[in-house]
């Protein structure tokens, strides 16, 4: 099934293609700005690294170019170009390394970002003006212990209003992380195109009660070159879900960030009864419109 249509994007899609005062924040790699199908749309780098542009083996700006294709290429590329009106305000994190060849384009950006670097990220973007985060990034590890200074950040873009989606890893275990587990973020798990979550996302308590389930399973976004290539995992399913809060944001431009996020996480239960399992219900933006709708925005 088309992954748009699977999660009820095609007909909010219809109606919007975001607003520029829409601010996404994309803490990732670097991003190819000149890629023929993000040129004219609006995207801002925060913190610009010295040298420009991205390299032909840089796998930290494949990561990060892909996952904005998913957001911001234009509607008609090989991306799904959810928002691609939205400003998006690119924060790169990931050290630059070359991946392995023909690895995917997450290949050299494994490991991601220290805690500190994350934390730091996070505050950047939200004080750059972003409504909505997206860190298609997870720790190495799911973990039990606490890192005060990325819940701090966390706390930032909560006491803002700025809504933060975050992968929730891809080494099918059992368990959560700092940032899965903080209670304003949405953690995202990777689905095929029947519904059903890839064995290979992280699962847990947290990621049950407070997250959802996004396309995951060979997902075509824009690569460094002319070439769109592909992609699996919980870092292509969270930019669904993102995409989705940037267009009912753009659509509501009054409404409160709580009242989105509601909408978006609540919406995703509709006829599935209660919360109850260690893996999320499937994202249901048209559903969430609608409740806005009902709502009043």
């Amino acid at each position: 099934m088309d992954p748009l249509a699977l999660v009820g994007l095609t007909p909010l899609m219809g109606r919007t293609r975001g607003r520029p005062d829409v601010g996404v924040g994309l803490i990732d790699g670097k991003v190819s700005r000149d890629h023929p199908d993000l040129r004219g749309h609006p995207v801002r780098e925060l913190r610009p690294a010295p040298e420009p542009g991205c390299g032909a083996n840089d796998g930290c700006c494949a990561h990060g170019t892909f996952v904005a294709g998913i957001l911001s290429a234009r509607r008609g590329s090989a991306a799904p170009g959810i928002c691609p009106h939205c400003t998006l305000l690119s924060r790169p994190v990931f050290t630059s390394r070359p991946s392995a060849p023909g690895g995917t384009p997450v290949g050299g950006c494994l490991s991601g970002a220290r805690a500190e670097e994350l934390a730091e990220a996070v505050v950047d973007t939200v004080d750059a003006g972003a409504r909505v985060l997206n860190l298609s990034l997870a720790q190495a590890e799911p973990s039990g212990g606490r890192h005060r200074v990325l819940e701090e950040a966390l706390d930032h873009a909560a006491c803002h209003g700025v809504i933060v989606v975050v992968a929730a890893g891809n080494q099918g275990t059992l368990g959560t992380s700092v940032i899965t587990r903080h209670p304003w973020t949405i953690p995202v798990i990777a689905c095929d195109g029947d519904g059903w979550p890839l064995s290979l996302s992280n699962l847990g308590p947290a990621i049950g009660r407070r997250g959802l389930s996004a396309p995951g399973r060979g997902i075509v976004s824009l690569g460094v070159g002319s070439n769109a290539v592909g992609s699996t995992g919980t870092s292509a399913a969270a930019p669904f879900v993102t995409g989705a809060i940037a267009l009912l944001l753009s659509e509501f431009p009054s409404a409160r960030p709580a009242t989105v996020r509601f909408a978006v996480t609540h919406s995703a239960t509709a006829g599935h009864g209660r919360r109850g399992s260690v893996a999320p219900p499937l994202l249901d933006a048209w559903a969430a419109y609608k409740a806005l709708c009902l709502d009043g925005g």
